[in-house]
């Protein structure tokens, strides 16, 4: 199940049982693996209301019935740290600006307030540490509230991304220019979550191919993926998720994951739209490991049944979108 931002948590940004049946009816369904909805590692990387947070006690503890019901169906669940950067709004976030790579402001308004993403501050090197650190102690809480692992969000122009990006990172110093350097920041997170957790612990979600804050492909994109994931499997990492625009992508005919592949030769995932036919012929070409779905599992909690059986899937439609079930 790919992770999919929600919105319904409760006071304070804490996990409920409703969050927990929502999950735990994918699991009791099938599912082998839930990524969990985006969840923010630090109250300054929030940018939505009502997503849930993974950085206090009450927070971390709450995330425990969530888990607990999943196991109980005997499934597996990723906690999906989040830091948005600069798409968020100062409504948001614990200070007046988002943080970034950059100083410019996302193309675009948010989504929730329809106001212009706010204006952010570009990190000098005392945030990049102090992020850095948020990254690791939601990760080392996530472990306590009972996740199978974490995925950390470095796709779709959030935080992370704001680095790898050209168009976006437009620093001078050690993170930004070239390759390496753009890279550098995403490496440092990653690298530091490994020593805390575990490589059984932690997946990378990239999207090379995004729309969100005015973003499309990465501009430099094979000298990206030829230098950031043989660096990411250095570091240890064993799990990596691929997330694009649309199935196109993905296909046999698409191009993304095949410059992916020949590099990374570990668990890759994704999925995106892709069909009960294309998710065969991408899994049987060895193109991806892992087919994730996240629409169609809204629409059909009992999505695995379903194509074990031959039995057609409901339609997705906005209107699930209003309720978790």
């Amino acid at each position: 199940m790919a992770a999919m931002t929600r919105g319904f948590c409760g006071p304070n940004h804490t996990a409920t049982a409703q969050m927990a049946e929502y999950y735990a009816a994918r699991a009791r369904n099938g599912v082998g693996l839930i990524l969990t909805e985006g969840t923010i590692v630090h109250r300054a990387g929030d940018g939505y209301n009502n997503v849930p947070h993974i950085e206090t006690d009450d927070q971390t503890e709450s995330w425990r019935q969530v888990t607990d019901a999943v196991h109980a169906e005997r499934g597996r669940i990723f906690c999906q740290l989040w830091h948005c950067g600069r798409i968020s709004h100062p409504d948001y976030t614990a200070g007046p600006s988002p943080l970034s790579s950059t100083s410019r402001a996302a193309e675009g308004v948010n989504r929730q307030n329809n106001k212009p993403y706010g204006q952010p501050r570009a990190m000098e090197t005392a945030d990049i540490e102090a992020v850095i650190c948020q990254f690791v102690a939601a990760a080392r809480n996530a472990m306590t509230a009972g996740f199978d692992g974490v995925e950390l969000h470095g796709g779709h122009g959030y935080l992370i991304d704001q680095f790898f990006d050209a168009r976006v990172n437009d620093r001078t110093d050690d993170y930004g220019g070239s390759v390496p350097n753009r890279c550098r920041f995403g490496l440092q997170v990653v690298g530091r979550v490994l020593e805390a957790v575990g490589p059984s612990a932690v997946m990378v979600r990239i999207s090379p191919s995004r729309d969100m804050g005015g973003l499309y492909d990465w501009p430099d994109l094979q000298e990206m993926l030829n230098y950031l994931l043989p660096e990411l499997r250095v570091l240890g990492l064993r799990m990596l998720d691929v997330s694009c625009a649309n199935a196109d992508y993905y296909t046999t005919s698409g191009r993304v994951v095949r410059m992916i592949r020949p590099v990374w030769k570990d668990l890759l995932i994704g999925g995106a739209s892709l069909s009960r036919e294309q998710a065969e012929a991408e899994l049987s070409e060895g193109l991806l490991d892992m087919v994730t779905w996240g629409r169609a599992l809204l629409a059909n909690p009992d999505m695995p049944r379903r194509l074990r059986a031959g039995t057609p899937l409901a339609e997705f439609s906005r209107d699930m979108l209003s309720t978790l079930v």
